[in-house]
């Protein structure tokens, strides 16, 4: 069983830095994929950033140039560090991985969620 646990959410204001790391229990496997993903309220999950095991990152476009990710594979660590924060980045932040079951086949977990609000 999976377990990603998440830390760094709170309050902050408009301008400030968060940063949220997560951390996997793997079982002795690998992740591939690692990832942060949101939820703002009344709207659906959306990709934040992503990072694959080859350090390849994909962000979404309203994050780009302010929010940057990094992994620290010997750990089963992902982290994302957020700057010059907005009201509108609040949302519930979840973390994403997938562990490698075989080549080619992995199963995605999500950890709990961290709340983030920005104050304007």
């Amino acid at each position: 069983q999976v377990q990603l646990v998440e830390s760094g959410g709170g309050l902050v204001q408009a301008g400030g830095s968060l940063r949220l790391s997560c951390t996997g229990s793997s079982g002795g496997g690998s992740f591939n994929a690692m990832g942060w993903f949101r939820q703002r309220s009344g709207k659906q999950r959306e990709l934040v950033a992503i990072i694959t095991s080859g350090g390849n990152t994909n962000y979404a476009d309203s994050v780009k140039a302010r929010f940057t990710i990094s992994r620290d594979s010997a750990k089963n660590t992902v982290y994302l560090q957020m700057n010059s924060l907005k009201p509108e980045d609040t949302a519930v932040y979840y973390c994403y991985a997938q562990l490698q079951i075989q080549p080619g086949v992995s199963r995605p977990s999500w950890g709990q969620g961290t709340q983030i609000t920005v104050s304007s």
